[in-house]
């Protein structure tokens, strides 16, 4: 599947998420409850009809939590705002800093507002990846479980360097979680690498890789939005949201994926419930 995140992280990408199901390849998104344009991204998942639903799951980023400091103080600062980067995260967690009770209090927050679009939810994954730190990979996997909830995104890196090395690690740790609980997964993933500069030759690259290799079920990670969208000048992320919409809605690209053998689907498709 490709899945695009971030949907209501403003109206401009809920807008692109949903040209990039109509007239491009994205099958899949994870909307994220504590954006803005929540409300927006709703209506569109609910208006697409064949959209596959996740939940992006946050405690790093630049808007606030849906609970209060009180409820969740380890997680948050004075302001109540969540870090903006998972390095927060991690420091944080390898220090004993982090309350896994308010992390699934968050978390579990926002699964309901995402659930109440009223759509099932096929997968669960992570603003920035902060699921594969194995104190909040025990609470994504513990909510899907809960929920019903058949499949979690596991995020690889081909990286070289320290990075790469530790999401690698991670990555084994997760799998190995969700096969012990029950869950589903892709055999492969792409889009960490390539976060918020997945143009046409970088999702083609992409693809082949994952072609070459052997895995029957594939995610790719992308992040549309609409080009001069002034919404995203709050986020210094650098990404090039109107490049990534571009390749998704290509003809090109579907024809590569085509060519390739793949065939789109969702994560219901990956836990055999599609």
């Amino acid at each position: 599947m490709v899945n695009a995140d971030d949907m209501g992280l403003t109206p401009g990408v809920c807008r692109a998420v949903a040209r990039a199901h109509e007239g491009g390849v994205v099958t899949s998104t994870s909307v994220l409850a504590v954006g803005t344009a929540f409300e927006q991204a709703a209506d569109a998942v609910r208006q697409a009809g064949d959209l596959g639903l996740g939940a992006h799951l946050a405690i790093v980023g630049e808007d606030p939590p849906l609970l209060s400091a009180r409820e969740i103080p380890t997680l948050v600062d004075r302001r109540g705002r969540f870090p903006l980067s998972y390095r927060t995260v991690v420091a944080r967690g390898a220090a004993g800093r982090i309350d896994a009770d308010d992390v699934a209090r968050e978390f579990r927050a926002q699964l309901d507002r995402v659930r109440g679009i009223g759509v099932p939810v096929t997968h669960l994954d992570t603003h920035q990846h902060t699921h594969l730190w194995p104190a909040v990979a025990r609470v994504v996997v513990d909510l899907a479980r809960e929920g019903g909830i058949p499949c979690v995104r596991l995020p690889a890196s081909a990286r070289r360097g320290p990075l790469g090395s530790g999401v690698r690690l991670l990555a084994g740790r997760l799998r190995r979680r969700l096969e012990g609980a029950g869950l589903a997964t892709t055999e492969a993933y792409a889009g960490l690498d390539e976060a918020g500069h997945l143009d046409g030759a970088r999702f083609a690259a992409a693809l082949r890789r994952l072609t070459a290799g052997t895995a029957g079920t594939a995610e790719i990670n992308t992040h549309p939005g609409e080009a001069g969208d002034p919404e995203l000048a709050r986020f210094a992320w650098g990404y090039r949201w109107a490049d990534e919409l571009d390749a998704l809605t290509a003809r090109t690209t579907r024809e590569l994926v085509n060519r390739l053998g793949w065939r789109l689907g969702t994560f219901a498709d990956v836990a055999g419930t599609g």
